[in-house]
């Protein structure tokens, strides 16, 4: 009887051993897809961030283990993702999904089933109200450009007259050029000579941009992914139109600036990540560019949504350490919760991107790097903390 009292208590160690052994995240990645310029390479910075934090003892003891989940950029897959994390993988919170058209479907299905999303770059409006589970670890477009006009207007830079150009077929460029930017333009007293709109993929935007030479508007407000910024800054440059180009993450693209080839000089953006801000920024830029070389990947340079990815992977270890997760999971339902107050509770954390903290709708509360195009680099203008 003794033995089988041994071995029955060696059984329950196992079994202890067995559940500690690893917290588990779901990674909702868009490897493939319409936005795989972007986000091919958030998974490289969401390894990089679980190595450092298994390299200093995991979390509360245990291994951090990351499950992935290929969406393609597809709603009705990020809503399948966030699924089989909560109910096959077990896992305590999801990193992603990318997109705001993936937000909009995943966010209910994950409120539904009690888990922590965080976003990396979904950015249009409003997209974390009405939920208690879903996170970004973005800054509303809106917000973006509000500060990118509010440092043109602090360096005295011309604004005298606006314009809008924007693509239709894309869910946030959309949103700026019909609403964020009219509204913005008129907070900044900025009259507007008009708007143009253009398909994102459209290779020929020379009406478009006829359009905007008559305009001789100083400022021009675009709402458009990268490839479409890329087209109208070189058609702009072939007809000679001046006028600075202002956005927000949308086209927040490392290599934009030498894809333009010369044209969309002074074109400025705001974005939350610069990645020659400081020495750690240098750091993670330099072994991401190593990392990337080693997966033959492009592109070598992290993106702001890059550094969005590593920073959730942190903040959601933060917060996991402060609700004293132990990955029991016959608690994994209360550790949920107790992830997502304590995410919510999360003020000042000093990050890759900069100080965040989390406001009452659970947007990430960050600073934003106004920068411009200089020669074939992106140069910083200013600096705007987080409010």
């Amino acid at each position: 009887m003794k033995t089988t009292g041994l071995t029955a208590a060696a059984l329950v160690l196992m079994a202890q051993t067995a559940w500690a052994a690893d917290i588990v995240l779901g990674f909702s990645m868009a490897k493939t897809g319409p936005y795989v310029s972007l986000a091919n390479t958030n998974e490289i910075a969401v390894d990089m961030a679980v190595a450092e934090i298994n390299a200093k003892g995991g979390i509360n003891g245990n291994t951090l283990r990351v499950v992935k989940f290929d969406t393609g950029g597809d709603p009705k897959q990020a809503a399948l993702a966030v699924r089989q994390f909560a109910e096959d993988d077990k896992a305590l919170a999801v990193i992603g999904p990318f997109s705001s058209s993936e937000v909009r479907v995943a966010f209910p299905a994950g409120e539904r089933l009690g888990i922590v999303q965080m976003s990396m770059s979904s950015s249009a409006p409003n997209l974390t109200k009405g939920f208690s589970y879903a996170f970004r670890n973005t800054r509303d477009e809106g917000k973006v450009i509000d500060e990118v006009l509010a440092a043109l207007r602090d360096k005295k830079l011309p604004t005298a007259s606006g314009a809008i150009a924007y693509a239709t077929d894309d869910v946030v460029s959309k949103s700026i050029g019909t609403a964020v930017m009219p509204g913005l333009l008129a907070k900044y007293s900025i009259p507007s000579k008009g708007s143009v709109d253009f398909q994102y993929n459209a290779f020929d935007l020379s009406p478009q941009v006829s359009r905007l030479a008559q305009m001789q508007a100083d400022v021009i407000g675009l709402g458009a992914p990268p490839e479409a910024a890329v087209n109208l800054a070189k058609e702009m440059k072939r007809q000679g139109v001046k006028g600075r180009l202002i956005g927000g993450t949308t086209i927040a693209d490392p290599e934009l600036p030498r894809r333009m080839e010369g044209a969309g000089q002074s074109l400025t953006i705001g974005t939350t990540f610069f990645a020659n801000l400081n020495d750690r920024t240098k750091r993670f830029t330099k072994e991401f560019g190593e990392r990337a070389a080693t997966a033959g990947i492009t592109r070598r340079e992290p993106n702001q949504q890059d550094a969005a990815a590593y920073d959730i992977v942190h903040l959601i270890a933060e917060a996991a350490r402060n609700a004293k997760v132990a990955g029991d999971p016959a608690k994994l339902a209360g550790e949920r919760t107790a992830v997502r107050d304590a995410l919510a509770a999360l003020k000042g954390v000093e990050a890759l991107e900069g100080s965040i903290s989390f406001g009452e709708d659970r947007d990430a509360i960050k600073p934003i790097y106004v920068v411009e195009v200089k020669g074939s680099e992106w140069t910083l203008l200013d600096t705007r903390k987080a409010d």
